[in-house]
């Protein structure tokens, strides 16, 4: 039997996946192609995470498809509503019908002698081993573990009485309403967990070892609305798109030119929505430099209201040991806690963990130089 063979094999049905569908079906529609999916949906991140309040912290109009307007209200979009969009997408385009799931590509291997790769992945709940080749190989599975998220081990967490959650692996069935829940974190997932949680739990708690710099935004973009109510939505999409990038490069420039200047007018922002009152200098005011660490976003300040409302509190300290009843501290503050969670980021992983071969021998891509994030030196297209 022949042994299937692509010009392009796209790896991963998420949202660089479905945008490298529909620019190879646009810019180069001769050429055939398939999109493998290790899971068993489309959505990569925004199918995976499921935990309370996950949603985007850049804003649709630059993280949306340039082909694609993004039509609801909030820029600032929520999980399902971020995933509802990309299954529109690649349906209406008929990107969908190229995904073949449950493949899990494990293996690439380069032939000078064909210019080909072949592609070794495991198919199904069996883990079936096949193989296809391909001209050209584009890795779109993410910069992270999908399997397991970033989790170190916490001195005593054997002992706590209750049930420690990563937000990777969000159980359906966790109830947290009237309980007292500690986040472990200040990144993007705590400050989003944080006010999410605290709708329903009895207190939470952001537990932090150093702070970050927040930064509230309204989750509507007013402009991008009314600019949908006066050209047609493409137009719109298009100047509120260009709007918000060009924003943003001016910010980051700025950030990196004037730090100082940055930070004092971040941390101003942050006492006008928590007040004098509040301790800003220890729990929101890092000891670098804004864009020296990405800042976190707030959509409509709900991480401060959530304070403010006193169903949140933000501690910034070190976890001495897990207890029976929660968290003691290196300063001998105790935390008492119903739930754990462990908000303390991704397990780092590079295409996917997928083993490259080149000619016979193996490669290793982090030894490699990166061409603008899509070429390695020494490996073949």
């Amino acid at each position: 039997m022949e042994m299937e063979h692509f010009d392009v094999l796209v790896v991963g049905a998420g949202i660089s996946g479905i945008g490298a569908g529909y620019y190879l079906q646009t810019r180069s529609p001769g050429r055939t192609y398939a999109i493998f999916e290790g899971r068993e949906a489309i959505g990569g991140t925004w199918d995976l995470f499921r935990y309370p309040g996950v949603r985007s912290d850049s804003d649709m109009y630059t993280l949306g498809f340039s082909f694609r307007p993004w039509r609801q209200a909030k820029a600032i979009a929520d999980g399902p509503a971020i995933l509802d969009y990309l299954r529109e997408t690649a349906r209406f385009y008929g990107i969908d019908r190229r995904i073949r799931f449950g493949r899990q590509v494990k293996r690439a291997s380069w032939d000078s002698g064909s210019s080909r790769w072949t592609v070794d992945y495991e198919r199904g709940a069996e883990r079936a081993p096949e193989r296809v080749t391909c001209n050209f190989l584009h890795m779109c599975a993410g910069y992270y573990n999908y399997a397991q998220g970033y989790r170190p081990p916490f001195p005593g967490e054997e002992s706590f009485g209750g049930p420690i959650v990563h937000p990777q692996h969000w159980p359906e069935d966790l109830d947290y309403a009237g309980k007292r829940v500690v986040v472990i974190g200040s990144g993007a997932t705590a400050v989003t967990l944080v006010p999410a949680m605290a709708e329903r739990a009895a207190h939470v708690t952001m537990l932090q070892r150093s702070p970050t710099y927040v930064v509230s935004r309204p989750a509507e973009d007013g402009f991008a609305n009314r600019l949908r109510t006066l050209l047609p939505a493409k137009l719109a999409y298009d100047i509120a798109r260009w709007r918000n990038v060009l924003f943003q490069m001016w910010f980051f420039n700025l950030a990196r030119k004037r730090p100082e200047k940055t930070k004092a007018a971040l941390l101003g922002l942050v006492r006008q929505q928590l007040g004098a009152d509040y301790d800003v200098a220890t729990h929101f005011t890092p000891t670098y430099n804004p864009w020296d660490q990405r800042l976190c976003l707030v959509p409509d300040a709900d991480l401060f209201e959530a304070l403010k409302a006193g169903t949140a509190s933000v501690v910034t300290d070190r976890i001495e040991t897990f207890t029976r009843a929660g968290v003691k501290l290196t300063s001998g503050r105790a935390l008492d806690a119903d739930i754990i969670v462990t908000a303390t980021g991704l397990d780092v992983q590079l295409t996917g963990g997928l083993e490259v071969i080149v000619d016979g021998v193996p490669v290793d891509l982090a030894q490699s130089f990166s061409y603008k994030g899509m070429m390695y030196s020494g490996v073949p297209n």
